[in-house]
């Protein structure tokens, strides 16, 4: 049977794609990590499906119950938050269910910097501005960045910077964008986005940090800093002119 790696969205229950929510109902599996998948989800399973919280098992014994799940004649559910292609652990699972032999789909889901920026009502990519965001994280207690990934090297391209799971390091964070993006910059903190305890943050990177520590946000947050944030004065998109070229 197959494995479905599902994204669960930011976190509000209806946030998930009518896809992820059809393959879960239809799933006699599900695992799911319960400190991020909303509960409500949940209830999109059958009835009698077998329901694992991987929030306190390690990898090989996530993948032994996918495996074992497969050898049963199960298509597993596996819910992630957000999207799965990004910062979701999936590759590494993946590639242990390559070398068992098992199946596997993607299902795509609404990502944390989507959330983010509806609960900011901004566009992250203004004509004239900015068209280029970049999503990336910090290395504390985790994974090293490869080199060239650090934030003063992409701080350089004065592009939007999306930062996960950094809340905690914000004052490192903005240390190392000021001297790129200048302390008048627009920044924000969306922590919780789409859920019912979603905190938005705005100011600069002058005033974020202080912000951020002042509200004791720590974790599920994105760090957003670019001039895209703020943009009021900028040209119509070329997509509406009324100059472009109509193809006959």
């Amino acid at each position: 049977m197959t494995v479905y790696f599902i994204g669960a969205g930011p976190g509000a229950a209806d946030l998930i794609t009518l896809r992820g929510a059809r393959t879960l109902a239809r799933c006699a599996v599900c695992l799911y990590a319960g400190s991020l998948v909303p509960r409500e989800l949940l209830a999109e399973c059958p009835p009698d499906a077998r329901l694992v919280d991987t929030a306190r098992l390690d990898l090989d014994q996530i993948t032994a119950e996918l495996v074992a799940a497969h050898t049963a004649g199960h298509d597993v559910a596996r819910l992630h938050s957000g999207d799965p292609s990004v910062f979701s652990a999936v590759a590494e699972q993946m590639r242990r269910l390559d070398a068992a032999g098992v199946p596997y789909e993607m299902v795509p889901g609404v990502p944390a910097f989507a959330a983010a920026a509806a609960a900011l009502g901004r566009e992250l990519t203004v004509p004239t501005v900015g068209q280029t965001v970049i999503l990336t994280r910090v290395a504390q207690r985790a994974t090293p960045m490869p080199e060239g990934e650090d934030l003063a090297t992409l701080g350089r391209s004065g592009a939007l910077l999306v930062v996960h799971l950094a809340a905690r390091h914000v004052e490192r964070v903005v240390a190392e964008l000021l001297p790129h993006y200048g302390a008048d910059c627009p920044a924000a903190v969306v922590a919780m986005a789409s859920r019912p305890d979603e905190l938005v943050l705005r100011g600069t990177l002058e005033t974020i940090a202080e912000q951020t520590i002042a509200a004791d946000i720590t974790r599920t947050a994105v760090i957003m800093v670019g001039r895209t944030l703020g943009a009021e004065q900028f040209s119509d998109s070329y997509l509406y002119s009324v100059d472009r070229e109509r193809p006959a």
